[in-house]
């Protein structure tokens, strides 16, 4: 099953992508649906073959494993990863990144969700965490300075 959501935010797409390089930013826009506690070296760049691994909680309180992101592609046109857990074994997501000639960005989340029998509960709850994720986007944009 796949998840779409699309938004636009009020910043350019330059900005958009450095954010979400940072942790802080998937910390702060995942939260409180997800919270993610890195295994390794969190400084690392997102990069295409990077591999980060994370703990992860939903809602803060309960253990969810370990997730992996493999970083496929990363430039500023989006981001493209593989995903998974032991609860769900196919992330595949993808972030697409459309300026706009106002300098607002089109920001899309595409993920393809593969978890058996338990895909469709997955699939619910990444529809309401992919809404959640863009309205925090643009809470964290109109705050901060580009």
């Amino acid at each position: 099953m796949t998840v779409r959501k699309t938004s636009v935010f009020p910043a350019s797409r330059e900005t958009v992508f450095r954010k979400f390089q940072r942790l802080d930013t998937l910390q702060y826009i995942a939260r409180p649906y997800a919270t993610f506690e890195p295994m390794g070296d969190a400084s690392l760049t997102w990069e295409a073959g990077i591999t980060f691994s994370y703990r992860l909680w939903l809602f803060g309180i309960i253990p969810y494993g370990v997730h992996t992101i493999h970083i496929v592609r990363c430039d500023p046109t989006g981001i493209s990863s593989r995903e998974e857990n032991r609860h769900v074994p196919v992330w595949h997501h993808t972030i697409t990144l459309v300026p706009l000639e106002d300098g607002r960005t089109r920001y899309t989340d595409q993920v393809e969700i593969q978890a058996g029998w338990k895909t469709l509960f997955i699939w619910l709850w990444a529809n309401a965490f992919y809404r959640h994720r863009q309205r925090k986007w643009i809470k964290l944009l109109k705050e901060t300075d580009p």
